[in-house]
């Protein structure tokens, strides 16, 4: 008989945990032997559910104290609290999307050996099916009156509390209980499925296609990042976890399909922190004859359109309480020209690399080996720059070097067209005016496979197949990139973590 909500498995002794896990065995073996059907085994492989708790609620909600409705419902859920008593037993029973109701199991409804084997048999975390009268019960609890019941599955290891808050270690570690037991990691999962179909219908409004690119790739290209490396034994290569699908997509767009995105994982063999994931959701879009403004335009309307998916208006509330506004239009900045006011120094894209090292040493900045001017710039722009944005931006034109796969700005010597967007003050996504001249390219690539052989373990490779699909033409195309997990976090105010349904641990 279970009175009380159980203590979290990660906090109840592994003897108590030993003890409990052994009767609750042995109510199983009794089921077992108590089954009277064909099927065997100690559960049923189907209930008869009428309806859901969810929709009982929504149809009941507000009955007053007492009342009955004639109305016999089938319900399944798992039991998050139980009371047993003399002829009454009163459970409440969960849905998968955290809606709730009380069962009521009477002596007068369903007997003297039902009573009894519900009192010996169910246990917190029991998935158990009732069929009864909805009812009001005369506190005013929403509630059926059960006539039948099943128990549908056994829970062998008791709950977590689900009145005390699971340590985040253990949110990570063991998803499935925080789902049980948090309303809020409910509301982040369904909050990310809201985003990717608001994502895809904005998609879809402006006439795009979804692919799907190879996550196996012969070679590393689409981004400065470290990569997985894996074996094909089929093939008898070395073969990479894709960082990017930008080259792929690019093939898409050389073949004639205009608009094109995919929603897919990236993997990236670097650093784990609260905005960054080994393994990560991905956005990737890219629109022929469009630039780096046009895809900043789109991509702040798919941004706004999954708000409002999530919290019905672009002022989004975070975990914290914090009302944060994605709306309006966004500012955009000069990399160069707001790095120069915030440092008090002119910073151009002739400036010389000592005079940025000079800068970094008093200002107390770092850049990885082989750091070039544009590493440098980038680097000096988030200590001087980023802390201080809070609304949305677009911060526009960054250095040449750092951006190989950008075109070169129209008017701006040195710089791309290229923008990052911050969002809270981390990087949400990133836009480019794309470099379509395989001449071009091919001299970019060289230049990158220099800084690999330097040791740069992010550089890229020459890539002789994607070189060979932008000689066939591709038209002057705007593209962006943007993670899934921080746009969650960009509408939710939660770390990566939290945003990702399972992410990796060790």
């Amino acid at each position: 008989m279970t009175n009380t909500p159980a203590n979290a498995a990660a906090e109840t002794p592994e003897e108590e945990i030993f003890e409990q896990k052994a009767v609750r065995l042995a109510k199983r073996e009794r089921l077992i032997a108590e089954r009277t059907d064909a099927a065997g085994g100690a559960y049923p492989v189907a209930v008869a559910v009428t309806t859901t708790i969810g929709a009982v609620r929504a149809r009941f909600d507000g009955l007053e104290m007492g009342a009955e409705t004639g109305e016999q419902v089938g319900v399944a859920g798992r039991i998050v609290f139980s009371r047993n008593t003399g002829k009454l037993c009163f459970a409440t029973l969960q849905a998968g999307d955290g809606s709730r109701i009380q069962a009521m199991v009477s002596l007068a409804s369903v007997g003297e050996e039902s009573l009894q084997a519900w009192k010996e048999l169910v246990d917190l975390g029991d998935h158990v099916f009732v069929h009864g009268e909805v009812i009001s019960s005369r506190r005013g609890e929403l509630s059926v009156m059960v006539s039948t019941w099943q128990i549908a599955s056994k829970a062998i290891l008791p709950l977590p509390n689900i009145y005390s808050e699971l340590s985040e270690e253990s949110r990570v570690r063991s998803r499935y209980l925080d789902l049980i037991v948090r309303e809020q990691a409910r509301e982040t999962v369904v909050a990310r499925a809201k985003v990717n179909q608001s994502l895809r219908q904005t998609f879809i409004e402006h006439d795009f296609l979804e692919v799907e690119t190879p996550m196996l790739q012969v070679q590393h290209g689409g981004a400065s990042a470290r990569p997985f490396v894996t074996h094909s034994n089929a093939f008898d290569t070395e073969l990479y976890l894709r960082i990017a699908p930008e080259l792929f997509l690019k093939r898409a767009v050389v073949g004639g399909i205009d608009r094109v995105f995919e929603i897919n994982r990236n993997f990236r063999n670097e650093g784990a922190d609260s905005t960054h994931s080994p393994e990560f959701a991905m956005l990737e879009a890219y629109q022929s004859y469009s630039d780096y403004n046009g895809i900043a335009d789109l991509t702040q309307e798919l941004i706004q359109n999954a708000a409002i998916a999530v919290s019905g208006s672009t002022s989004v509330t975070w975990a914290d309480g914090t009302v944060y506004d994605l709306g309006g239009e966004w500012e955009r900045i000069s990399m160069y020209d707001s790095l120069s006011a915030a440092s008090g120094r002119s910073i151009t894209p002739e400036t010389p690399v000592g005079e940025l090292v000079a800068l970094a040493d008093e200002a107390g900045v770092d850049a990885p080996p082989h750091a070039t001017h544009g590493k440098w710039v980038e680097e000096l722009w988030e200590h001087f720059v980023k802390v201080n944005l809070v609304r949305p931006t677009f911060v526009m034109d960054f250095p040449v070097d750092t951006s190989p796969l950008v075109r070169e700005h129209r008017t701006l010597p040195g710089v791309v067209e290229k923008w990052d967007l911050y969002v809270r003050g981390f990087e949400l996504a990133t836009g480019y005016s794309e470099l379509v001249d395989p001449v071009i390219q091919r001299e970019r690539f060289v230049e990158q496979a220099s800084l690999a052989a330097r040791g740069d373990d992010e550089a890229m490779r020459i890539d002789e197949e994607f070189l060979r699909a932008l000689e066939h033409g591709m038209p002057p195309t705007g593209g962006m990139g943007m993670g899934i997990d921080r746009l969650l976090m960009a509408i939710t105010g939660l770390g990566i973590r939290e945003t990702i349904l399972f992410p990796l641990v060790k």
